[in-house]
């Protein structure tokens, strides 16, 4: 793993956990370019980026996909596959060359219910990058639809 992918997930999740984590994890590579998951399609697996960019995006209708943020090297890409119905709520293309540990979502979850620490652990890291993706989104979306961008106060 990256120094940066190490230094995100010492910060989230305490070394017990992130050694259980870590142990389903196996390296892949994709190229520029890539569509990896479509809004609404099933969410089975979650990355951890080491190295490259990837953008998440989402419908618009009437529009292409609107890109809300890019994902680098230590982040979580994927949440959906933890939460029912497990469907992907954004939309992810690789920017350029893409090195990540990928995670096949149904040994997570069933790991996260066998030890309910763990299981604990891994939610509250999973939520906490939720919540911060959401308000990202809402902020792209105020930027670009909003009369007055996301200063805006109605």
């Amino acid at each position: 793993m990256t120094t940066a992918a190490t230094a995100q997930l010492t910060r989230t999740l305490a070394a017990e956990y992130r050694g259980r984590l870590m142990s389903l994890a196996h390296e892949v590579n994709f190229p520029s370019g890539i569509r990896l998951f479509n809004e609404g399609g099933r969410a089975d697996h979650f990355w951890i980026i080491q190295r490259g960019t990837v953008a998440l995006d989402m419908r618009v209708p009437g529009r292409r996909p609107v890109a809300f943020e890019t994902l680098s090297s230590g982040e979580l890409l994927g949440w959906s596959w933890l939460f029912p119905p497990h469907v992907w709520q954004f939309g992810a293309q690789t920017s350029g060359p893409v090195r990540a540990h990928e995670f096949e979502a149904e040994a997570v979850r069933r790991m996260c219910a066998d030890d309910p620490a763990t299981g604990h652990a891994v939610a509250l890291w999973v939520g906490g990058v939720l919540s911060r993706r959401l308000q990202a989104a809402r902020t792209r979306l105020l930027d670009l639809y909003a009369p007055y961008g996301s200063g805006s106060r109605g």
